[in-house]
């Protein structure tokens, strides 16, 4: 091995540390994700407007405000995928919630649904079935 694919090794990725997600107004999207969500804040700047999220996992969740149109395309978007122990559960609980829900999809292996949040940014839960 050369030099260079020792460091490289030495300093590869180490997972996901964040993931934003661009919105329109971020007062209104905090009260959103603390609200439907039940993510608390755990860091906000108001400089740069945006507000980080503690997820419970390693993961953290960033609601950064732009002006700019945020184009959402079902087909060809990044969207972030959230674990739940009962996919039917959280659809129904976000439903009555006021939050549009799409229809529940299953397979074998999963059961899952996408959700929307006040921009329209897709968001999706899935659980695994064991």
């Amino acid at each position: 091995m050369t030099n260079k694919a020792i460091e490289f090794e030495d300093n590869r990725l180490q997972g996901i540390d964040k993931v934003i997600i661009r919105v329109f107004d971020i007062a209104r999207s905090r009260d959103w994700y603390k609200t439907i969500l039940g993510f608390e804040e755990s860091l906000e700047d108001l400089k740069y407007k945006l507000i980080v999220f503690d997820t419970g996992s390693p993961t953290s969740l960033t609601i950064w405000e732009t002006d700019r149109n945020i184009a959402i395309e079902k087909e060809t978007t990044t969207y972030i995928i959230f674990k739940t122990k009962d996919a039917n559960a959280m659809r129904l609980e976000l439903k009555n919630k006021g939050v549009l829900v799409d229809q529940l999809i299953e397979d074998d292996f999963v059961k899952y649904f996408f959700f929307y949040d006040l921009d329209g940014n897709i968001l999706e839960a899935c659980q695994v079935i064991e």
